[in-house]
C-alpha cells in the first residue's frame, strides 16, 4: 500500500471530552483513516507510541491479512500523537490534560458507533501501545468484538516497564532543567504552569537526541546489537552512526510534548482500573469474551512473554492463545515492519487466527 502523507486523515469532533482524571479536554477531535468498503467486516487498529495514522500502513494492503478488499479498517490517532487532540495542535495551557487509555478507547468507540455507526467489529488489534488499546478494547467493551489480537503489548504497563519510561522521560525534561515528578506525572510544577510551556530549538534537540539515545538500549535486543544488525540491514557502519542516522532523527523528528503526553498515558496503562473491575487485574482478563490470540516477543524488553503468559493464563478456557515472535529484533519483531521475517510471521498468525475464528 502506498505511504500515507502525514495530513492524509478526517477527523471527528468529540467536544468537551470528559476525561478519567476529573479533567476535560474542550473542544477535542479524534483523527482516524479508514480503509475499505464500510459494508465489509469492521477492523480497529489504533496508533502506536509516537505513531502518525501513516506509520500503520505497513500491516495494510491487498497482499496481506489486512486487505481493504475484504475489511473495512480503522486507524484512529492517540491523544497527544499531533493528530488527534494534543499540546502541539491546541492552545491549552500547562500541563496538558492526563489522557488515559481508557479515556482514548471511549473516544475511539464513539467515533466507531457514532459516527461510522458501527455496533459490531470484526477485529480490534495493535502493536505496542496499540496492544494496549487493544486490551482496553475487549474489558471496556467486551460484546462488541469476535476477535482481537494485541501484539508485543500489555493489558498492563509493568513497574520494569514504567522505570525505563523514567528514563527515557527524565533525559528529556532535564533539557529543560526540569526534573520528573514521577511515574504517571509529568515534571516538577515551577516554570510557567499556567502557560503553554514552549521548547526551544536547543532544548528540543538536545533534550530529543538524548530521550532517543536512552529509547535505543530498548527498542531492540541485546542479540540484535549482539549480531550487529543495525550494521547488515540498517547499513550503518557503527553504533554511533546508528546513533546519529536512526534514533536521534526518529527522537527529534516528534514533539516533546506530544511525546510526554503519550507516555503518561503509557505509563498508567491498565485495563482494570474502570468499573466493574476496579482495579483487580484478573477480574478483568477473565471478563474478556473475544477469541483473544497474544502475540510477544521472545526478546522485547518492554512487554516480555512473561507478562503474556500471565494475561492469557488468567483468560477463560478457550479464549486466550499465546504465540511468542522467535525473534531478535526486541520490541521491533512487532512492527514497524522493518523485519520482513518478522512481518511474514505476524501476518502468516493473523490469516491463521481470522481463519480459524473469524465468521
Amino acid at each position: 500500500m502506498e505511504h500515507l502523507s502525514i495530513n492524509e486523515h478526517e477527523t471527528f469532533k468529540l467536544g468537551d471530552w470528559k476525561l478519567q482524571c476529573g479533567a476535560t479536554l474542550p473542544d477535542a477531535h479524534i483523527a482516524y483513516k479508514t480503509f475499505g468498503d464500510p459494508k465489509f467486516p469492521a477492523i480497529v487498529y489504533p496508533t502506536w507510541y509516537s505513531g502518525a495514522i501513516s506509520d500503520n500502513v505497513w500491516l495494510i494492503g491487498e497482499d496481506k491479512t489486512l486487505n481493504p478488499k475484504k475489511y473495512f479498517i480503522i486507524v484512529p490517532a492517540l491523544f497527544g500523537n499531533g493528530q488527534s487532540t494534543s499540546p502541539s495542535n491546541t492552545s491549552y495551557s500547562h500541563p496538558f490534560p492526563k489522557c488515559s487509555v481508557y479515556d482514548n478507547v471511549r473516544a475511539q468507540h464513539t467515533l466507531v458507533t457514532q459516527h461510522l455507526k458501527i455496533d459490531h467489529l470484526y477485529c480490534v488489534l495493535g502493536w505496542s501501545m496499540g496492544a494496549g488499546q487493544t486490551f482496553q478494547w475487549i474489558t471496556q467493551y467486551p460484546d462488541m468484538m469476535e476477535m482481537a489480537v494485541p501484539f508485543c503489548g500489555a493489558a498492563k504497563t509493568s513497574l520494569h516497564n514504567q522505570v525505563f519510561l523514567e528514563g527515557v522521560k527524565s533525559a528529556m525534561l532535564a533539557a529543560k532543567g526540569i526534573g520528573s515528578a514521577g511515574p504517571k506525572e509529568g515534571g516538577i510544577k515551577g516554570e510557567g504552569v499556567d502557560q503553554k510551556r514552549v521548547w526551544t530549538e536547543e532544548e528540543k534537540s538536545v533534550g530529543m537526541k538524548a530521550f532517543g539515545r536512552g529509547y535505543a538500549g530498548w527498542g531492540f535486543s541485546q542479540t540484535f546489537y549482539r549480531e550487529k544488525v543495525h550494521e547488515k540491514h540498517f547499513g550503518f557502519k557503527d553504533l554511533e552512526s546508528f546513533m546519529q542516522g536512526f534514533w536521534e532523527p526518529w527522537a527529534c523528528s516528534k514533539d516533546p510534548e506530544n511525546m510526554l503526553v503519550m507516555l503518561q498515558t503509557w505509563q498508567s496503562g491498565d485495563c482494570s482500573l474502570q468499573e466493574p473491575y476496579n482495579g483487580d487485574f484478573e477480574k478483568a482478563m477473565q471478563s474478556i469474551k473475544a477469541k483473544t490470540l497474544v502475540l510477544p516477543a521472545k526478546t522485547d524488553l518492554y512487554f516480555p512473554p512473561e507478562d503474556s503468559e500471565y494475561e492469557v493464563a488468567n483468560m477463560k478456557p478457550g479464549i486466550g492463545q499465546l504465540e511468542v515472535f522467535p525473534s531478535i529484533w526486541g520490541h521491533w519483531a512487532g512492527g514497524p515492519g522493518d523485519s520482513k521475517d518478522d512481518l511474514k510471521w505476524l501476518d502468516d498468525h493473523l490469516s491463521a487466527f481470522f481463519a480459524k475464528h473469524g465468521n
